[in-house]
């Protein structure tokens, strides 16, 4: 008799809309585990464990309170929200009903986020209680208020068709206002499929999910643990201090996050926590710093095969690789133990599901070891960016997705990450100068950096960098200026202009946690 995720592997109709109610059609225990959140969700207390049967019982009654109120199929809903329950049951709800939720990262800026609306034309907005006031736009109820339907009056579900848009999420903003990534039934599904053919990884049976809740990778990681019949605690704050404290509390086998939250825990003297029930780190989005893996991986645990048989030893995995809403999923793996050696800010191969190539700005493919822009092909990739076709095909290239970073790959076909396009000057020809390679050298030669930012602008004719040190609590109070020249190599050595330690929040960051190096070029044009 075929397992529930071989099942669910080889069904052709299931996709992101519809996971909940295809896992419970083949036979999963209502009983087992569904989601948990933390804070509450209608009657049940924060932190209680969702029942598949619960889970599914309060989306019905949400799907109910949606249809009596004239929500149909592609109705596009904007929802605004801090809480995970918030996003993530409105998020199912809506799906079933065949209308298309778009989410709104909690930190948006009010005028960006009303901007941001006007762009999607949305038929609706679900906004809660600290947001509906932010808003010019009018709305039509909090989330938690569709907690108040009639569960036995919820409609048919939707048969969702494989092309069907059933989600938008937002990139970061790092450049203003974020761009609408639309997804379809299959492309965040594609990836899922893949898993469940291959073997369950270690920790991934009780997930804490420290990622962006209105994030792609949340919606991913939603499904996966749906299918894989395993536990998932969402966090509402993505600050280090909160999922510290969530990790020792609740004892998770794996955390989900991206890297600002790991250079955040990179902070704590990790020794003096409980993280022994940690086997597995899973990084998406931005690559993550060698000194912020090395740290983590030091502490937990992992079952390894040895002569004498499995065994449980000191030290973490974590795996790292570069992922974007537009991607699906992260697009490439590489997997960090306490032994490993191989940084650089390499991101491992691509996932067999996905292809990927360096290309030349005319589209040509390029050979080991020459710089240039990465290009992705994969089932996992979005169609484009809602209403926005300009946007669309301007990111598309000889048949290529363009992430939007500057690459190469090396002989055994390992690619490593720059920079992304906009903070490089990286022309095929003339200078070589990467920001984010710069941060990854100084972080790894000078250990009482915290975290760093690099940011090259044009000035009178010529290029500068400027360095922003965030040091640790007990870092001695110098001049580093000699220290980080002999870090990052000669060609940003050769335009540094300054290097200043500033404190930590300081820099400006987009609701991801990313640096917004725009905001502080042009501070400093």
């Amino acid at each position: 008799m075929k397992s529930l995720r071989a099942k669910l592997a080889a069904d052709p109709a299931i996709g992101t809309g519809n996971v909940l109610a295809t896992v419970l059609k083949y036979g999963a225990d209502p009983n087992g585990p569904g989601l948990t959140f933390d804070t509450p969700v209608d009657h049940f207390p924060a932190e209680h464990p969702l029942t598949l049967g619960e889970l599914d019982e309060r989306v019905q009654a949400r799907t109910a309170w949606l249809h009596e109120h004239g929500i149909t199929r592609r109705d596009v809903i904007a929802i605004w929200a801090t809480e995970a329950q918030d996003i993530v049951l409105s998020f199912l709800a809506l799906t079933r009903i065949g209308a298309i939720p778009a989410l709104l990262n909690g930190k948006m800026a009010p005028p960006i986020a009303d901007e941001y609306i006007r762009r999607l034309r949305v038929t609706a907005v679900l906004a809660d209680a600290n947001h509906r006031p932010l808003l010019e736009t009018d709305i039509l109820a909090e989330p938690r208020d569709l907690g108040q339907g009639d569960p036995a009056k919820a409609p048919q579900h939707y048969q969702h068709h494989a092309d069907d848009p059933v989600v938008i999420t937002h990139t970061s903003g790092t450049t203003g206002v974020p761009k609408a990534v639309l997804h379809t039934h299959t492309t965040l599904y594609a990836a899922l499929k893949h898993l469940l053919t291959m073997p369950q990884a270690q920790g991934t049976d009780r997930i804490l999910n420290a990622l962006p809740i209105p994030h792609t990778a949340t919606i991913l990681m939603v499904n996966q643990v749906l299918g894989n019949r395993a536990e998932m605690l969402l966090l509402s704050s993505q600050d280090a201090p909160y999922v510290l404290e969530n990790i020792e509390r609740w004892k998770p086998h794996a955390v989900y996050g991206f890297a600002v939250t790991w250079a955040g825990l990179a902070r704590e003297d990790l020794s003096n926590h409980d993280l022994d029930s940690v086997r597995m780190w899973f990084n998406t989005g931005d690559c993550a710093h060698e000194p912020h893996i090395r740290k983590l991986v030091a502490v937990g645990t992992r079952e390894t095969v040895t002569r004498e048989g499995r065994q449980t030893v000191r030290g973490s995995h974590f795996i790292d690789g570069l992922g974007s809403s537009e991607m699906g999923h992260n697009g490439f793996h590489i997997t960090h133990t306490i032994d490993s050696d191989h940084y650089g800010r390499c991101i491992g191969k691509p996932y067999e599901f996905a292809r990927a190539t360096v290309l030349s700005s005319t589209g040509e493919e390029l050979p080991p070891g020459k710089v240039g822009l990465l290009g992705f092909r994969s089932p996992t990739v979005s169609p484009g960016y809602w209403n926005d076709s300009n946007t669309t095909y301007r990111f598309r290239l000889n048949g290529w997705f363009l992430t939007g970073d500057l690459v190469y790959r090396d002989d055994t076909g390992h690619y490593f990450h720059l920079d992304r396009v906009p903070d490089a000057v990286a022309g095929f020809e003339g200078p070589q100068l990467f920001t984010s390679m710069s941060e990854e050298r100084i972080l790894a030669a000078l250990p009482e950096v915290d975290d760093c930012t690099v940011i090259i602008t044009p000035d009178n004719g010529r290029y500068v960098a400027d360095v922003l040190l965030e040091l640790s609590a007990d870092a001695l109070d110098r001049d580093r200026t000699a220290d980080v020249k002999a870090a990052v190599g000669d060609e940003v050595a050769a335009i540094l202009r300054n290097v200043t330690a500033v404190g930590t929040g300081e820099v400006p960051v987009t609701v991801t946690g990313k640096v917004r190096k725009v905001a502080l070029r042009e501070a400093r044009s």
